[in-house]
């Protein structure tokens, strides 16, 4: 199991186990976590799953492929840590990983 760390925009925090091959929107909508509604069910068809991540993260998460960037231009305050949730893939490598939820996704 990876544990991931959802921070609510507020600095609330919800740490949770996935299981590898989940995404990290799956991880959280299975764990009701606040802020992640994932309205196309991880389709990279809108962009209700948008969150930051951690700085320290960025590069073991890697950069959004062309689909998801497209789909972040929808998303509320996109910043250079933005990715949609649906597109990570949790792995042994993303033990730790640190997420933040946007204070709203539209």
């Amino acid at each position: 199991m990876t544990k991931i760390i959802f921070k609510e925009h507020d600095g609330k925090e919800h740490p949770v186990d996935v299981e590898n091959g989940m995404t990290v929107m799956e991880a959280a909508i299975k764990n009701m976590i606040p802020g992640i509604d994932a309205d196309c069910g991880g389709a990279c068809a809108c962009a209700t799953c948008h969150v930051y991540v951690d700085p320290a993260w960025v590069d073991k998460v890697g950069k959004p492929e062309s689909m998801e960037e497209d789909m972040l231009d929808f998303a509320f305050d996109v910043r250079e840590n933005s990715r949609l949730s649906c597109q990570i893939k949790v792995t042994d490598a993303l033990d730790g990983l640190i997420v933040t939820t946007p204070e709203k996704q539209f």
